[in-house]
């Protein structure tokens, strides 16, 4: 009777339980005595009218447990070396870890989103602190008429201040300066005026004699080229350290060259240091001159002796130049040019005369300017040396050998070409050092101020993005653009089994290869397409004609007949273009050249939607060609109202 009672009872507690639900099945598993531990309740599990009180709290610990005591230099720098975590205030309760799913995986390892932030919050500050710095550096170089004055050559080992004095000596930031040694590498070369007289100086790189390696190797070699064409040598040392054996070799070598030297003992920037530099006779030197490049105390006394062995330039007349005006022009086309006496002319023969056009808007450049672009070591500098016969830039397997732009000038049937190696334009978060981020903004700086840019891609690893970048720099710009295709050798240099050498497969087909450069670079179409290689010098001829072609077609001009009548053949209803962005042009101008500028009177004051400019651009270069050259349009509208 007891058993069925309890077998009853049993039941009815079970049917009970099932009625209550499973919250309160489970409540006999939870422990009788003590509280269950507090746990830090989530912005979800709180009453929606006190989220937004809880949201503010937790912010500001979270503000109050980033207060540092440091200062924000060392902050800085632990930042960015990745140290031990920066101090806290104290009470301030330890923070733990959180698991994150990427912590189980072997070799991986995800960075705290916190010390991202911070490291790009640095980075941006130091990309901003350089693109000032390069705003004050100057992109100009000597010129060509300046090659036969006398040569001053600065040398010494690294980080003595080679380039803050020739920085000094210019009067501009051309070369890079930095705590880094040895940022000069290739020479540098500038024009210097003192009591009305001028001569040329070239900056060297740091000379170590007894170094082996490639770089310094190669640094070098092209001080030693420096130091045989210059007429007088500046050897910087530094006043504030002892004298090293890259010291002692290099004015062993100066000693012997028998060239007149001048020891300039830097950084002695009070007149108590100045006795120190009497410590440096003992390198053999008969001047010596203790400087400040600086703050530039010292510099007088330096350039006074230097001037005075450097010889005397010889006196040139300068000839007349004939400014012509339009109706001149005119007058030319019709009957020859006129170059009498009574005109305003020279008796000379018209072959040794200078003439300029005013007509043109600009007057006529005797020089074009080439930036070679591209991405590191795609062959910049070996395509420089190829291209001027000389070893003018140091070439390495190195990638980002070249830092400071590197120009040469080339004269070729009578014309100028001045070619400027830049250094590689990388991403910003592939570059750490200084240097390499300095040279990355003065790449774009020596673009801008450049006629062309050949933009230089290696064949063997085809077209990356960063040369779709690099190439919408040029073209953003203005600038004229030629493609150059490098190292195309190795794409169809075979063996005996007829596989490329270098990678073992068939050999490449130039036609497709085009073709897969033209898809991947589409707003480059207008740019004429090259291969070449240039360790073997193969195609060179090709790259001084097409820059000429470029450059003749970057600078001519239509005149406003030749535009009308080219309006009235162009059938615009095949332009795909929304209703609401067309336009109807009444006529149109060509208001500058380099890069051909057109002005377009409409009825509507739009901006022209992109495929119309496409459309007419196109249309443009089918009828007068600008091969090379990105055409550029400006709107005006008839009906557009007087602003008072």
């Amino acid at each position: 009777m007891r058993a069925r009672e309890k077998v009853g009872r049993s039941v009815a507690q079970r049917d009970d339980k099932k009625r209550l639900g499973k919250k309160h099945r489970q409540a006999s598993t939870r422990p009788k005595k003590g509280r269950a531990p507090k746990s830090t309740p989530t912005t979800g599990a709180v009453d929606p009218r006190k989220r937004k009180l809880l949201s503010t709290k937790r912010a500001a610990a979270e503000k109050l447990k980033r207060v540092t005591k440091q200062s924000p230099e060392r902050e800085k720098r632990k930042a960015i070396r990745g140290d031990a975590p920066v101090r806290t205030p104290k009470g301030t309760p330890p923070q733990s870890r959180p698991v994150r799913p990427a912590d189980g995986i072997v070799g991986r390892q995800t960075p705290r989103s916190s010390n991202v932030a911070g490291r790009e919050r640095i980075e941006e500050e130091d990309w901003r602190d350089i693109e000032l710095l390069a705003a004050q550096m100057v992109t100009e170089t000597e010129s060509a008429e300046a090659r036969e004055l006398p040569l001053i050559a600065v040398c010494g080992r690294p980080n003595v201040g080679k380039s803050t004095l020739f920085n000094r000596l210019t009067g501009s930031r051309r070369s890079i300066v930095g705590d880094e040694p040895g940022i000069t590498r290739d020479r540098i070369y500038g024009e210097i005026e003192w009591m009305g007289r001028e001569a040329r100086i070239v900056d060297t790189g740091g000379v170590v004699p007894d170094d082996e390696a490639l770089i310094p190797a190669e640094i070098f070699r092209q001080a030693q080229v420096a130091l045989e064409e210059a007429n007088a040598i500046v050897m910087v040392v530094d006043g504030r350290t002892e004298l090293a054996s890259p010291d002692l070799e290099l004015a062993r070598l100066l000693l012997r060259g028998g060239k007149p030297v001048f020891l300039a003992v830097n950084k002695m920037d009070t007149e108590a240091m100045q006795v120190q530099a009497e410590n440096f006779r003992r390198l053999g030197f008969r001047n010596v001159l203790p400087i400040s490049a600086e703050h530039g105390s010292g510099i007088g006394d330096l350039l006074d002796v230097v001037f005075d062995v450097l010889p005397e330039p010889e006196v040139v007349i300068e000839e007349p130049v004939v400014m012509l005006t339009e109706s001149d022009e005119i007058e030319e086309d019709a009957n020859g040019p006129d170059y009498s006496v009574a005109a305003g002319a020279s008796i000379e023969p018209a072959a040794k005369r200078a003439r300029k056009l005013r007509s043109h808007g600009e007057y006529e450049s005797r020089e074009t300017k080439i930036a070679i672009i591209g991405r590191p070591n795609v062959g910049k500098s070996t395509l420089l040396n190829a291209l001027t016969g000389t070893q003018r830039a140091i070439v390495s397997p190195i990638a980002g050998t070249t830092r400071d732009a590197v120009d040469e000038v080339v004269e070729r049937d009578g014309h100028a070409f001045r070619f400027v190696d830049t250094a590689g334009i990388r991403r910003k978060g592939k570059t750490k050092l200084m240097a390499e981020k300095l040279s990355v903004i003065m790449a774009r700086k020596h673009l801008e101020a450049a006629d062309v840019s050949l933009l230089v891609i290696d064949a063997t690893e085809g077209v990356a993005a960063l040369d779709a970048n690099i190439g919408g720099y040029a073209h953003e710009s203005g600038r004229s653009v030629i493609i150059v295709v490098n190292k195309w050798d190795l794409m169809t240099r075979t063996g005996k089994d007829g596989k490329r050498l270098f990678d073992g497969k068939p050999p490449a087909d130039q036609k497709l290869y085009e073709q897969d450069v033209r898809d991947k670079l589409k707003y480059l179409d207008y740019a004429p397409l090259l291969f070449i290689s240039a360790a073997d010098g193969k195609n060179i001829e090709q790259v001084f004609k097409k820059v000429e072609l470029v450059a003749r077609e970057r600078r001519k001009r239509v005149t406003t007949g030749q535009m009308n009548r080219f309006l009235e053949k162009v059938d615009f209803q095949k332009a795909s273009v929304p209703m609401n962005k067309r336009v109807r042009i009444y006529y149109m101008t060509q208001a500058a050249v380099a890069p051909p500028t057109f002005v377009l009177f409409t009825d509507k004051d739009i901006k022209l939607h992109f495929s119309f400019e496409r459309f007419l651009a196109n249309q443009i270069r089918e009828t007068f060609g600008f091969i090379g050259s990105p055409i550029w349009f400006k709107v005006k509208a008839r009906n557009k109202k007087k602003e008072a």
